[in-house]
């Protein structure tokens, strides 16, 4: 006897609690300082959870990053990471930085439309960039202007899409 096909489940989505935001002095301290040293620039400067946030244009973060990392007083010449996030209307570019010798870190973010995302390359301010903007450009197609070599690093040449984006079509399968 044949069974009918099942309808799709829907996807459970977890209600995830925010954490409250906790800058204690040396962050609040890094925040006005971020703010003055980025005066010329148009940068939203905020808090999440422990952390300094900068929201900058996508145009400028090559050279804010030049600053954040020459700077004396900001000193980030630590890039942790470099991360892209979608948010289904626009992909956001992170840049998480740290200061070594000062002991402090913030999150640059800057916004790209899903249609063309282009942000400037850093890798001439940090070659430890290269691997993250190469995986950023494989798995979701964000393009760093500038970078000497963007080939496929994790995908094989002429791999269609963009599997770290929520429209990347996967499989069906049973959430449990």
């Amino acid at each position: 006897m044949e069974q009918p096909p099942r309808p799709p489940r829907q996807r459970r989505e977890p209600e995830v609690p925010e954490a409250p935001v906790a800058l204690d002095e040396r962050g609040t301290a890094l925040s006005a300082l971020i703010r003055d040293v980025l005066k010329e620039f148009e940068v939203e400067v905020g808090a999440a959870v422990d952390e300094v946030v900068v929201t900058v244009k996508p145009e400028d973060v090559s050279a804010i990053c030049r600053i954040a990392k020459d700077d004396p007083s900001l000193d980030f010449k630590y890039l942790r990471c470099l991360s892209v996030v979608d948010y289904i209307e626009t992909l956001e570019v992170n840049y998480h930085l740290f200061s070594l010798d000062k002991r402090h870190k913030a999150v640059l973010k800057a916004s790209v439309p899903t249609e063309e995302p282009h942000v400037p390359s850093v890798i001439s301010v940090w070659r430890g960039a290269d691997w993250f903007e190469r995986e950023g450009h494989d798995l979701f197609g964000v393009v760093f202007d500038g970078h000497p070599n963007l080939t496929p690093l994790l995908l094989y040449e002429g791999f269609e899409g963009f599997p770290g984006r929520k429209s990347f079509p996967f499989h069906e399968y049973d959430e449990w």
